[in-house]
């Protein structure tokens, strides 16, 4: 069992790597419409995934952080969708769109989990898709964005990112010491 678990929060890690980083192709393509896309995409895996800790957790810490990434990336996409109808913008995934297809690998090795093994996988995967966004909105999203009010927005909700990859990493501390 814990050579499973070591596995799957090793394959989850790398996709939560390889869906939030674009290639460094795709970064040399990055326009605001494909930005807002990478935007609203990471958004809505954070969505999925709390949900379903919020609904799967084990502990009633598991769950309720869930919940609030879920509620909390909600309300971020939303920001990222009005300000885009603003701008007139349509969101443009890139080609190909790795990060749904590595995000649906992700959903679909945490929906085989149960018990404190998905508690563990799961936080696993929380710090390393936080730490896998924030680098790629450090040193690829943001010094590609051309739009004044997309960098704003990015830019004031990047330290959420950064308290939800602390969160999710004294989660697994807390949970480590049972």
């Amino acid at each position: 069992m814990r050579s499973t678990l070591v596995t799957t929060v090793c394959t989850l890690t790398a996709v939560a790597l390889s869906s939030a980083a674009p290639s460094a192709a795709a970064a040399q393509a990055l326009d605001d419409p494909t930005i807002v896309a990478i935007f609203d995409g990471a958004n809505t895996a954070d969505i999925e995934t709390g949900r379903l800790a919020a609904t799967r957790g084990h502990s009633k810490q598991v769950r309720d952080f869930g919940a609030m990434l879920a509620r909390d990336h909600a309300q971020v996409r939303q920001q990222g969708r009005d300000l885009a109808a603003k701008l007139g913008v349509t969101p443009t995934p890139p080609k190909p769109d790795q990060g749904a297809k590595d995000h649906a690998a992700a959903m679909k090795q945490l929906r085989a989990l149960k018990g404190a093994a998905f508690d563990r996988a799961f936080l696993a995967h929380e710090v390393a898709y936080h730490k896998a966004v924030i680098d790629a909105v450090q040193t690829t999203l943001l010094p590609a964005i051309r739009n004044a009010e997309v960098k704003a927005l990015v830019v004031k909700v990047a330290p959420a990112f950064q308290a939800h990859m602390l969160a999710a990493q004294n989660l697994e501390k807390q949970l480590a010491g049972r």
